[in-house]
Protein backbone atom coordinates (compact mmCIF):
# COMPACT_ATOMS: atom_id res chain seq x y z
CA UNK A 1 0.00 0.00 0.00
CA UNK A 2 1.56 3.55 -0.92
CA UNK A 3 0.91 6.65 1.43
CA UNK A 4 -2.56 8.24 1.69
CA UNK A 5 -2.46 11.90 1.45
CA UNK A 6 -5.27 13.94 3.29
CA UNK A 7 -6.06 17.39 4.29
CA UNK A 8 -7.05 17.20 7.74
CA UNK A 9 -10.85 18.93 8.70
CA UNK A 10 -10.11 18.70 12.06
CA UNK A 11 -9.12 22.27 12.43
CA UNK A 12 -8.79 25.43 10.58
CA UNK A 13 -4.98 24.89 9.82
CA UNK A 14 -5.62 21.98 7.18
CA UNK A 15 -2.64 20.36 7.53
CA UNK A 16 -1.55 18.29 4.43
CA UNK A 17 -1.19 14.16 6.14
CA UNK A 18 0.65 11.63 4.84
CA UNK A 19 -0.52 8.13 6.13
CA UNK A 20 1.51 5.09 5.30
CA UNK A 21 0.89 1.49 5.69
CA UNK A 22 1.02 1.16 9.08
CA UNK A 23 -0.86 3.69 9.89
CA UNK A 24 1.56 6.19 11.18
CA UNK A 25 0.52 9.80 10.73
CA UNK A 26 3.15 12.53 9.31
CA UNK A 27 2.49 16.24 8.94
CA UNK A 28 -0.22 16.64 11.62
CA UNK A 29 0.38 19.54 14.20
CA UNK A 30 -2.25 18.46 16.64
CA UNK A 31 -3.16 15.18 18.45
CA UNK A 32 -6.80 15.71 16.37
CA UNK A 33 -4.99 15.39 13.16
CA UNK A 34 -3.02 12.31 13.88
CA UNK A 35 -6.51 10.94 15.28
CA UNK A 36 -7.95 12.04 11.60
CA UNK A 37 -5.30 10.61 9.64
CA UNK A 38 -5.64 7.36 10.91
CA UNK A 39 -9.18 7.25 11.01
CA UNK A 40 -9.61 8.50 7.07
CA UNK A 41 -6.90 5.72 6.37
CA UNK A 42 -8.48 2.67 7.87
CA UNK A 43 -12.01 3.37 8.27
CA UNK A 44 -13.67 6.84 6.93
CA UNK A 45 -17.30 7.99 8.35
CA UNK A 46 -19.21 11.02 7.95
CA UNK A 47 -22.09 12.79 9.31
CA UNK A 48 -24.35 13.07 6.91
CA UNK A 49 -26.78 16.24 6.67
CA UNK A 50 -29.78 16.54 3.95
CA UNK A 51 -33.82 16.24 3.73
CA UNK A 52 -37.00 14.53 3.40
CA UNK A 53 -40.34 15.42 2.17
CA UNK A 54 -43.32 15.87 4.40
CA UNK A 55 -46.04 14.17 3.08
CA UNK A 56 -48.83 15.91 4.73
CA UNK A 57 -47.67 19.61 3.99
CA UNK A 58 -47.74 21.19 0.33
CA UNK A 59 -43.64 21.63 -1.20
CA UNK A 60 -42.42 21.42 2.01
CA UNK A 61 -38.92 19.32 3.13
CA UNK A 62 -37.41 19.25 6.51
CA UNK A 63 -33.49 18.98 6.75
CA UNK A 64 -32.32 15.78 8.60
CA UNK A 65 -28.99 14.31 9.69
CA UNK A 66 -26.85 11.19 11.06
CA UNK A 67 -27.07 11.17 14.57
CA UNK A 68 -23.58 9.15 13.80
CA UNK A 69 -21.38 8.87 11.24
CA UNK A 70 -21.80 6.94 9.13
CA UNK A 71 -19.30 4.55 6.99
CA UNK A 72 -18.27 7.03 4.16
CA UNK A 73 -18.94 4.39 1.46
CA UNK A 74 -22.95 4.19 2.40
CA UNK A 75 -23.37 7.60 2.15
CA UNK A 76 -25.04 7.31 -1.40
CA UNK A 77 -27.18 4.55 -0.58
CA UNK A 78 -28.61 6.42 2.45
CA UNK A 79 -29.44 8.93 0.40
CA UNK A 80 -31.63 6.50 -1.76
CA UNK A 81 -33.64 5.58 1.17
CA UNK A 82 -33.95 9.11 1.95
CA UNK A 83 -34.93 10.19 -1.32
CA UNK A 84 -38.16 7.64 -0.99
CA UNK A 85 -38.57 8.26 2.63
CA UNK A 86 -42.17 10.60 3.69
CA UNK A 87 -42.28 12.53 7.03
CA UNK A 88 -45.43 13.53 8.39
CA UNK A 89 -45.58 16.97 10.54
CA UNK A 90 -45.32 18.44 13.03
CA UNK A 91 -41.89 17.61 13.85
CA UNK A 92 -39.73 18.49 16.27
CA UNK A 93 -35.96 18.85 16.55
CA UNK A 94 -34.32 15.56 17.37
CA UNK A 95 -37.34 13.44 16.49
CA UNK A 96 -35.95 10.10 14.71
CA UNK A 97 -37.41 9.30 11.33
CA UNK A 98 -35.34 6.29 10.79
CA UNK A 99 -33.98 4.26 12.98
CA UNK A 100 -30.24 2.31 12.34
CA UNK A 101 -30.73 3.12 8.74
CA UNK A 102 -29.20 0.55 6.80
CA UNK A 103 -27.61 -1.57 9.75
CA UNK A 104 -25.22 1.76 10.47
CA UNK A 105 -25.95 2.18 14.38
CA UNK A 106 -27.61 5.88 13.43
CA UNK A 107 -30.79 7.43 12.85
CA UNK A 108 -31.72 9.97 10.67
CA UNK A 109 -32.90 12.52 13.23
CA UNK A 110 -34.90 16.13 12.14
CA UNK A 111 -32.80 19.28 12.48
CA UNK A 112 -35.68 21.84 12.16
CA UNK A 113 -39.68 22.16 13.57
CA UNK A 114 -42.45 21.53 11.41
CA UNK A 115 -45.25 22.76 12.52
Amino acid sequence: MANKEFICICCPRGCHLSVDENFNVSGNKCLRGKEYGAQEARHPVRTLTSFVRVANRDNLVVSVKTDKPIPKQMIFDVLKVLNSFKAYAPLEVGDVLISNILETGSNIVVTKKVI
